[in-house]
């Protein structure tokens, strides 16, 4: 680690950058079993990718430790092998390592263990572990967490003025928890063109779903430009999601391009879709009469809340300050999070 003082240089992709800040500099290995970037679908990996460019911008140096085949312009890339033990992985320099998987010994070196999903068994975890909202890190008994935050500038600018003409849902619709079915069976109630995006009609996976209503649209999987011109022509997110959802990266996104999110009030959603940005239930027919009213929502407002609120700029803030909690040896949690309760059923009620 440095200590930058008023003034300090570092290099950077062999160009110079003046650092204005009286910060502690740190390396940064952030780990995770997957490749980067994520192109289309990927929600740790983009958080993950955010939050390094983050770091990077604010004088701080990232290595990345990921699968084979990843690159990155803004920090080294080394390869995750995980059939060596993990501490001869670790790059000379590095102050901090941050985990987004699970490694088969514990870093030598000051670490914190991030969670993005649920898990379903009791077992103690970490105490370094983060979760990644409020909801999600109680449902464990702890209160340490950091909300994702996504970088605008991978979404350009927003059109707050045109007509919107259908709406969206957003994430792995093969993934029967997210719910496609009950989004289908909403906008068919509401009367309003619904684009699927992360979904294909025919899909084994939910029971033959066979959808032949000419409202709903599949789109399948999308990413970069293609998603975000989806996105930026819709009216709004339905997101009516059967499981405690931790975050939601694709709520964030959508409220970016002023969607209101209309979903269900489970997991981080009543503490992510607050009221004026958009109307959570569990019933279809509240849902759809909900979405009578997408006129009355301030398409800038909640393009607003999302830049007061989930940015990465937030989230490398949040995350510094757990850096440097064990970087002073202290541990995040005072006790190892569990979950506290069981789920009793594998789908929530949505009817």
């Amino acid at each position: 680690m440095a200590v930058a003082s008023v003034y300090c240089w570092q290099q950077h992709e062999k160009n110079f950058r003046l650092c204005k800040h009286n910060l502690l500099l740190m390396h940064i290995l952030i780990v995770h079993n997957s490749f980067l970037p994520a192109l289309k679908y990927g929600g740790i990996e983009r958080a993950i990718w955010w939050l390094g460019k983050r770091l990077v911008a604010e004088g701080h140096k990232v290595s990345y430790l990921v699968s084979k085949g990843s690159y990155c312009p803004f920090a080294d890339v080394h390869v995750y092998d995980t059939t060596v033990p993990f501490n001869t992985l670790i790059p000379p320099g590095v102050d901090v390592v941050h985990l987004s998987t699970g490694t088969n010994e514990m870093p030598l070196k000051p670490y914190i263990a991030m969670v993005q999903t649920n898990m379903d068994h009791q077992l103690p975890l970490n105490l370094n572990t983060v979760f990644v909202s409020a909801n999600h890190a109680a449902r464990y008994g702890s209160s340490v967490f950091v909300h994702n935050g996504l970088d605008p500038e991978d979404y350009g600018t927003p059109d707050f003025a045109g007509k919107k003409k259908y709406i969206h849902f957003l994430g792995d619709a093969a993934w029967r928890v997210k719910n496609v079915t009950g989004a289908i069976k909403v906008a068919a109630m509401a009367k309003i063109p619904l684009r699927v995006i992360g979904g294909v009609r025919f899909n084994f996976n939910q029971g033959i779903r066979l959808s032949f209503n000419p409202k709903t649209r599949f789109e399948g999987m999308k990413g970069g430009a293609e998603k975000n011109e989806l996105l930026k022509n819709s009216a709004a997110m339905l997101f009516p999601v059967r499981w405690h959802e931790p975050f939601g990266i694709a709520i964030i996104e959508s409220l970016y391009f002023g969607c209101p999110v209309f979903g269900t009030p489970y997991g981080s959603l009543p503490e992510i879709v607050i009221p004026g940005v958009g109307f959570l239930s569990n019933k279809s027919k509240e849902l759809a009469a909900a979405l009578q009213h997408i006129g009355d929502y301030d398409r800038r407002h909640c393009h607003n809340y999302v830049m007061e609120n989930f940015t990465a700029t937030k989230m490398a803030a949040g995350y510094m300050q757990l850096y440097q909690k064990v970087l002073e040896g202290k541990t995040l949690n005072a006790v190892a999070p569990q979950l506290v309760t069981l789920p009793k059923e594998k789908f929530l009620y949505f009817n």
